[in-house]
């Protein structure tokens, strides 16, 4: 990558430090409402269903529509960035998402002003969603053209850590408001002021952006007038660019996202639901996990300086099919033994013409869908079979009384224990173990890709054809994780099946990866 100045230390450490607390801030905006929605304030509050998987899975499509409207918001300012400057559109998109998140955190309940409220949350997460497809892309390809060569992937690996930096500044801010007040205020109005707090980062972040100059690569090609004259037209037309695209959405967007959101969201879901750890414990752990495992991300972005962008990213997606299973039934083990136990010994089975089961349906068809429903609710484990009646089986043993009380009684009397449990020192420490082997799987895709992306397109359309396919697969791909993963959960009874979902993207990512990506070793 040729400069036409070289940057300073001092301003390297400016670039990189301004723009990773940038990326910090700006995925908190994004992710505080996630990780209220896995607590279930979020479905509470704006959702009421009188269901709570329907209240659950209402909120996670909110959390999804955000990652639906990125790619608009990559387009956009893809545009601006690649026509007005790196500086000025990140700007933008950064004051964009701390209005958008602090207006969350002002809109009144559901049971205040109705529909309403879901509506006006939905127009907000838009806004989120088009702030942040223009924020990732515009921080990463600011670093890497401040990069001198051989440094990329190190310097550009600190965004990345960033958006785990985000995650982890979410839980710890929820985590601090929700120790200071009491418990009927945090469920009652205290959960708002994560969301407030945005304008205290945002104005952090306009401080320190203001600060910065614009990159020396657009400032060489503004200077030459070499600036693409429609970025969006030109990303799709420029020789060999749309497969590169092509490859960007579906071999390293769509791989590494799902990764990430499964070792972070799904960790998260999974512990608190279907096995009952404490809320509170479950966010320290997956928080203490993530702050640990932010270091992976910086050492494979380093190791890409020396062995190239590919490998890291390949070795990861493989080993991530092999490893994710075993993970998560060893979290599963750890966190609550005694659940885990109850149902190896004595397995639920539900049985009937028909089983069908909707988790959206205000009331269940038949007699065996009303069983999957408080089964489900429960997060309890089922498999289902066909039989001419309904039939209830735990542990091989017949259950006659079929009525909520009933079935919870026997659950009760198999060892099933639902109440929230924490685990043991030992316990805890083994779920540790566990988030940082899947924090280095997310480490090995994510943290060499901010590198890898703005290598692989020319300078004059870099905003708008590393942003589009990011965008895309990272807003479909693992914007809506949760909700299909908790969807399939609930259709399926086994809590692990989810996981399928993560699985099937991350085998399509590691063909088209090791078959299609191409790049130039990084000189040293």
């Amino acid at each position: 990558m040729q400069h036409t100045e070289q940057p300073s230390p001092a301003d390297i450490r400016l670039v990189i430090t301004a723009s990773s607390l940038g990326t910090v801030f700006e995925w908190y905006d994004f992710f505080i409402y996630g990780t209220l929605a896995a607590s279930g304030i979020i479905g509470r509050t704006f959702f009421p269903a009188g269901n709570e998987i329907v209240q659950t899975l209402l909120a996670w499509a909110g959390f999804a529509v955000g990652f639906g409207f990125r790619p608009l918001g990559a387009v956009l300012f893809g545009y601006l960035g690649d026509r007005l400057g790196r500086k000025y559109t990140f700007l933008v998109t950064i004051a964009l998402m701390g209005i958008a998140t602090a207006g969350v955190g002002l809109v009144p309940s559901a049971a205040t002003i109705g529909l309403a409220a879901p509506a006006l949350v939905l127009l907000l997460r838009i806004a989120q969603g088009l702030a942040l497809g223009g924020e990732y892309g515009g921080a990463a390809i600011y670093v890497a053209e401040h990069s001198p060569p051989g440094k990329s992937g190190f310097y550009t690996s600190f965004i990345q850590a960033g958006v785990v930096g985000g995650f982890i500044l979410s839980l710890a801010v929820v985590l601090v408001t929700k120790g200071l007040l009491p418990a009927a205020v945090w469920q009652e109005w205290g959960w708002r002021l994560p969301f407030l707090f945005s304008i205290v980062l945002l104005a952090i972040s306009l401080w320190m952006r203001l600060k910065l100059s614009e990159s020396p690569v657009f400032a060489a090609m503004r200077a030459a007038g070499e600036r693409a004259k429609n970025p969006i037209v030109e990303s799709f037309t420029y020789p060999g660019n749309l497969k590169r695209m092509v490859v960007a959405l579906f071999g390293i967007a769509a791989g590494l996202t799902v990764i990430w959101y499964t070792a972070m969201f799904t960790v998260l879901s999974f512990l608190q639901g279907p096995m009952r750890v404490d809320e509170t414990i479950a966010q320290l752990i997956v928080g203490a996990g993530a702050l640990m495992g932010m270091a992976w991300f910086v050492l494979f972005g380093r190791l890409s300086d020396r062995i190239g962008r590919k490998k890291p990213i390949v070795w990861g997606y493989a080993a991530t099919l092999l490893l994710l299973f075993p993970i998560f039934w060893g979290l599963g083990s750890a966190a609550n033994p005694g659940l885990a136990k109850a149902a190896v010994a004595a397995p639920v089975i539900v049985s009937g013409p028909h089983c069908a089961y909707s988790p959206f349906a205000k009331a269940q068809g038949d007699a065996c869908g009303q069983l999957l429903d408080h089964l489900s609710k429960k997060g309890v484990a089922y498999e289902t079979r066909a039989t001419p009646g309904t039939v209830l089986s735990i542990g091989g043993i017949p259950v006659p009384d079929h009525s909520p009380a009933g079935v919870d009684a026997a659950l009760a009397a198999a060892g099933y224990d639902l109440n929230p449990v924490v685990p043991s020192a030992v316990n805890i420490a083994k779920i540790l173990v566990l988030i940082l082997m899947l924090g280095a799987l997310s480490g090995v895709t994510f943290g060499p890709v901010a590198a890898l992306l703005s290598e692989m397109f020319p300078p004059a359309i870099r905003y708008s054809s590393l942003s589009i396919p990011y965008h895309l697969g990272t807003g479909y791909f693992g914007g809506f994780l949760p909700f299909i993963s908790q969807y399939i959960v609930a259709r399926t009874g086994d809590p692990y099946a989810g996981l399928w979902y993560t699985w099937v993207v991350v085998a399509m990512a590691l063909v088209v990866t090791a078959v299609w990506l191409r790049e130039e070793r990084p000189a040293r």
